[in-house]
């Protein structure tokens, strides 16, 4: 896949800028013989139109939009006192939002023979609705290429493949071309998250924004668009869509989880608690549920709604059964691996389903992506039970203890016959910087954390082998890859 901008200007509002040759040179220069051309506004006052470069006709659709969401009148979004850290330059331009809806945002189109499909009176339109403006449009072009030579390859000049994080396991192949990792496929999440959130009300938008900022391995995002890649219907959008949807859920259960355990760090940043106080965590982790749940549903996929809803219902019981086992802490190994399942693999298991039931893979290869996630959602837990141990975690060491959330290393270390009594001990009183320290080091000095890596290695073993008996399209070895990489880690 290739991926890029087409970039152009305006020069008044309602104009109805022709970019098909623009379009046309981007499939030349690419090299693709038969596939798809996506288009995205990157703008919410330009839209996207297929229809016939005729002036008079242009004009008529001019007319029609502006009888339909006329200038002058009164619209909500222009009432600058309503509405929060509006700059004093701000346009008042409703009216061109409201245009916007009666068009589209988005538009895909076919290449035959290395030429874009279009009737013969059809133009590809970016039509500007609140101009003059610099404008913008995100375009990816999928499917079978012609051999290019290095110095012509690809969009803007580049065609990015990365290979996939981790060593490739023994005996497996090396990544192929159409199975690798896409550099443009993640930029495709962050374009879409911050798109999302530049459209939020600022008080729920920036906290969230300050916590996506921090980084993330936005594992589950990039497995939702891997797994859309399976079946016969890919839609690069359509998946970012998800995608990104899919990690503002998971970011809404970290503002969530941090406020529950009173943490005051991660990602080595304040968590929205510390910095905004426990009400506004509380409304924002509540916002972004609804948003995500929102976009899932717009996909307009009832099985990937309700994957993403069990899911979500599992990650709550699991959050309660957490709290309420807090007090016979440290707990034990079923208990432990019931709330791990909710709170964490439940998400990983749904974003490897939702993903292949978008693009209609078969029943058994959705349910062998299911069973994956799963499995790689509860070894990816226990190596973040183990990063708690290490200095380069991003929050302090022991905290976990501190806030005495559920964790195998303790589990395993409070078993320890050498240790144990000690541990145990120790859990069972007050837990100040002293005793933190001391659980610490018993933990580290215990067999506690080979254990626990060695529990994970094998889970992420079973996992690769629930890939062995489907087609997945090339992408087998990536999906090893990040398999194996999620557990060979140290923050």
């Amino acid at each position: 896949m290739i991926a890029g901008r087409l970039r152009f200007e305006t020069s008044h509002a309602t104009e109805f800028v022709d970019v098909t040759k623009l379009v046309r040179e981007e499939v030349r220069r690419s090299g693709l013989r038969t596939g798809r051309v996506h288009l995205q506004s990157l703008h919410t006052t330009v839209g996207l139109a297929i229809n016939e470069n005729e002036p008079l006709l242009l004009r008529d659709f001019q007319k029609l939009l502006e009888r339909l969401a006329p200038g002058d009148v009164g619209y909500e979004h222009d009432d600058f006192a309503r509405r929060y850290e509006i700059s004093i330059d701000e346009p008042v331009n409703g009216h061109a939002h409201c245009r916007q809806l009666l068009l589209t945002g988005f538009a895909t189109l076919l290449v035959e023979e290395g030429k874009l499909v279009l009737g013969r009176w059809q133009s590809v339109f970016a039509v500007e609705l609140d101009g003059p403006r610099h404008r913008e449009l995100a375009l990816q072009l999928d499917g079978e290429f012609a051999p290019l030579s290095p110095a012509g390859r690809g969009f803007r000049g580049v065609r990015r493949e990365l290979a996939p994080p981790g060593p490739a396991p023994q005996g497996g192949s090396p990544p192929s071309d159409s199975g690798a990792w896409v550099g443009t496929e993640s930029e495709l999440i962050e374009l879409e998250l911050a798109r999302q959130l530049r459209v939020d009300p600022e008080p729920v938008a920036a906290p969230m924004r300050r916590l996506m900022e921090a980084g993330g391995k936005r594992l589950r995002p990039k497995l939702v668009q891997l797994t859309s890649q399976i079946g016969p219907r890919h839609d690069a959008l359509r998946a970012a869509s998800l995608a990104a949807a899919v990690e503002l859920l998971h970011n809404a259960t970290l503002v969530h989880d941090d406020y529950v355990d009173e943490s005051t760090h991660r990602r080595g940043r304040p968590t929205v608690a510390a910095a905004e106080g426990a009400e506004r965590a509380i409304a924002v982790g509540d916002y972004y549920f609804a948003k995500a749940t929102r976009l899932i549903a717009e996909i307009g996929n009832t099985e990937v709604t309700s994957t993403m809803a069990d899911a979500l219902e599992a990650i709550c019981a699991a959050q309660i059964d957490d709290v309420a086992l807090r007090g016979a802490f440290p707990g034990d190994h079923d208990s432990y691996l019931r709330v791990v399942r909710g709170k964490t693999a439940a998400l990983f298991a749904a974003s490897c389903a939702s993903g292949a039931l978008l693009s209609d893979a078969p029943p058994e290869v959705v349910e062998a992506l299911r069973r994956f996630g799963d499995l790689l959602g509860v070894a990816f837990q226990m190596a973040d039970d183990m990063v708690d141990f290490s200095p380069s975690s991003g929050k302090p060491v022991g905290l976990d203890i501190r806030q005495r959330v559920l964790s195998l290393p303790l589990i395993y270390a409070a078993e320890d016959r050498s240790v144990g009594p000690e541990v145990r001990r120790l859990l069972a009183g007050s837990l100040g910087d002293e005793e933190v320290d001391r659980v610490t080091e018993l933990v580290t000095a215990s067999d506690a954390l080979r254990r626990v890596g060695a529990e994970a290695r094998g889970l992420v073993d079973a996992a690769v082998r629930e890939l062995e008996s489907i087609e997945l399209d090339g992408l087998r070895p990536t999906l090893v890859g990040i398999a194996r990489s999620a557990v060979d880690r140290t923050a």
